[in-house]
């Protein structure tokens, strides 16, 4: 790697944790150049403006999740074991986020809602990764009958997703990981429903 490559990196690297504290908004240049160590040149100098800068920081945030989802399903091919290794990955975001303040495609969703298109965009097309994932491995354990064919894959994605995003954000703002094992056992047992008796 370059050193300029290197330096793109840790832009990115701390531009994220940045954005993800702080949100697109609320992260002026001032704090962008506070958390990388280099001047307005120096960060321009890889980025053409703050928003492409927010969007590959959210790229980079998101792919250090999408990180932890592949090592959780690495080696589990069994429908209900893949849909459990999905609750434990929530579950490492709540307590240990690869990326300070949360979920990114949370904290991204909620304040790019109508203020900033790309960037929703960007969010909507993380979580759009979310569901697809949920789904596939609903959909394959039907096909493997081991889970009930009667189960609605997108029904389920949606349960997961609202449920578990909900308690990260409440188990952050409490400051309480109460709230994520809460959902985490509930989902657990909902798991528990689908399988193919």
């Amino acid at each position: 790697m370059s050193k300029g490559e290197e330096t793109r990196e840790r832009i990115l690297a701390r531009s994220a944790q940045l954005f993800n504290r702080q949100g697109f908004f609320g992260a002026s240049l001032a704090d962008i150049m506070r958390e990388t160590g280099l001047e307005k040149g120096g960060i321009y100098n890889h980025f053409s403006s703050k928003e492409q800068l927010a969007l590959e920081a959210f790229d980079y945030a998101y792919g250090l999740v999408q990180q932890r989802v592949r090592q959780a399903l690495a080696g589990k091919l069994n429908a209900i074991e893949r849909l459990l290794a999905i609750v434990s990955v929530f579950q490492g975001i709540a307590e240990d986020s690869p990326v300070v303040g949360g979920c990114p495609i949370l904290n991204t969703a909620i304040e790019a809602d109508d203020a900033n298109e790309t960037l929703r965009d960007r969010a909507r097309s993380a979580m759009d990764d979310w569901r697809a994932t949920i789904y596939r491995i609903v959909n394959k354990g039907i096909e493997r009958q081991e889970i009930r064919p009667a189960v609605d894959a997108d029904e389920v994605a949606t349960i997961f997703i609202t449920t578990l995003e909900g308690a990260i954000m409440l188990s952050n703002l409490y400051k309480e990981p109460i709230h994520m094992e809460r959902a985490a056992n509930h989902i657990v047992r909902y798991i528990e429903t689908l399988k193919l008796l």
